[in-house]
């Protein structure tokens, strides 16, 4: 396979599992803890961002975890998705009337591909490495 293709489909497995350990820690911090739902959510994020991150920089990259300002970097990339996920929601479902459904779908396509576009070529740049 190469190495695109591998960083994609790993990519991809890492954003599953930081997304897995996003709903199980909100899930643990609301039930478990007792916290209230926007304070267990933000507690939850924060563990998912440490899940990507540190999957993204050893197993999709192959980078390692404290390098520079690559985490600044990412955390820049993070937030773009998010900017790019509310957008196109915006656009699509409220300014285009799009089922909101539809608009998702667009979302989930677009923001992962955009993600990985700039986690590549600026969050993690560098030679690849297949450690």
């Amino acid at each position: 396979m190469r190495p695109v293709a591998r960083q994609a489909v790993v990519f991809a497995a890492v954003g599953a599992a930081a997304t897995g350990a996003h709903v199980a820690a909100a899930l643990a911090f609301r039930h478990l803890a007792g916290l209230e739902p926007l304070a267990a959510n933000l507690l939850a994020y924060l563990a998912a961002v440490a899940v990507s991150y540190l999957g993204n920089a050893r197993l999709t990259f192959g980078r390692p975890a404290l390098q520079g300002g690559q985490f600044l970097r990412f955390l820049v990339v993070s937030l773009f998705g998010l900017g790019v996920t509310q957008v196109l929601t915006w656009l699509l479902v409220v300014e285009a009337g799009w089922p909101f459904a539809a608009g998702l779908a667009v979302v989930a396509v677009v923001t992962p591909a955009a993600t990985f576009t700039a986690s590549k070529l600026w969050a993690f740049a560098g030679p690849y490495s297949s450690r």
